[in-house]
């Protein structure tokens, strides 16, 4: 398998890379901003300051967040919200949102107590007990969350462009993936699953995700040995180890390398053509 840019970076690459770029100058003009307005703030009210210790704070929260980033980035990967599956993939970044706090609560935690034990000032985080501030900072949190993992949703949709059908008689594959092409042997596929508005291409090193729909690219998979096994999924006939009936008069596909797959009781005829099924 070749990749059209160097070194084989996808768009998705491309796109974490800009997407972190982003937040990151976001993160340093925040720092600069809230800093800034806390120690005019104390000096208007006649508070006694260090004008470093608010520098410090908005400072070590960015490092946090910026740290965590290239995570949420790979959770919306994982599960991309879309038109037609909105609810399911936003509660589950929902429910991220707590370890999301709890990273950010014990990131700062460790670079302000680093920093202030360099200094003689005492550094009393959690004087109002671990649950007020993890729900203090969880509330700021969640809006964070969102905003990171709006920056990486836009971007990779930027970088995502769609990938027509292999053209008749060529052996390989290609996809698009942003600015570059993706050629596979079909071989080397073990499955095809539809993702929402894109098609995931599954192989042995990654999984390859286009801007497709899975009916658009089914002739010519068909045409390369692979069959319909679910709405959602196409398998390589030649990649399936075993398969094996469920009580529910589904099946169970196993493939070559030990995943195991659902089929769907509507398509086994499909499969019976090339086994046979009790």
């Amino acid at each position: 398998m070749t990749t059209g840019d160097e070194g084989g970076t996808s768009g998705w690459a491309r796109a974490e890379r800009r997407a972190l770029a982003v937040i990151a100058l976001l993160a340093l003009v925040l720092v600069a901003v809230n800093a800034s307005s806390e120690v005019l703030e104390m000096q208007r009210a006649g508070v006694a300051h260090r004008w470093w210790e608010p520098v410090l704070w908005e400072t070590s929260s960015a490092l946090a967040i910026v740290a965590m980033a290239p995570l949420v980035g790979r959770a919306v990967r994982r599960w991309t919200p879309t038109r037609e599956n909105f609810l399911g993939p936003g509660l589950i970044h929902l429910a991220l949102t707590i370890p999301f706090a709890l990273g950010h609560v014990a990131g700062i935690y460790i670079l302000r107590r680093a920093a202030y034990a360099l200094t003689d000032v005492p550094y009393r985080y959690f004087d109002d007990g671990f649950a007020i501030v993890l729900f203090y900072e969880w509330r700021k949190d969640v809006l964070a969350y969102a905003a990171i993992a709006g920056a990486y949703w836009l971007l990779l949709q930027a970088a995502r462009q769609s990938s027509p059908p292999p053209a008749p008689g060529d052996p390989r594959i290609a996809l698009r993936d942003g600015a570059a092409t993706v050629w596979l042997d079909a071989p080397d596929i073990s499955h095809v699953e539809a993702a929402g508005n894109y098609v995931e291409f599954h192989t042995a090193a990654k999984v390859h995700l286009v801007r497709a729909t899975l009916a658009s690219w089914e002739p010519a998979l068909a045409a390369r040995g692979f069959v319909r096994v679910h709405r959602s999924r196409l398998v390589n006939r030649a990649r399936i180890a075993a398969l094996k009936p469920t009580p529910s008069g589904d099946v169970e596909i196993t493939m070559t390398d030990g995943r195991v797959l659902a089929g769907s009781r509507r398509y086994r005829d499909a499969l019976g053509a090339g086994a046979s099924l009790p």
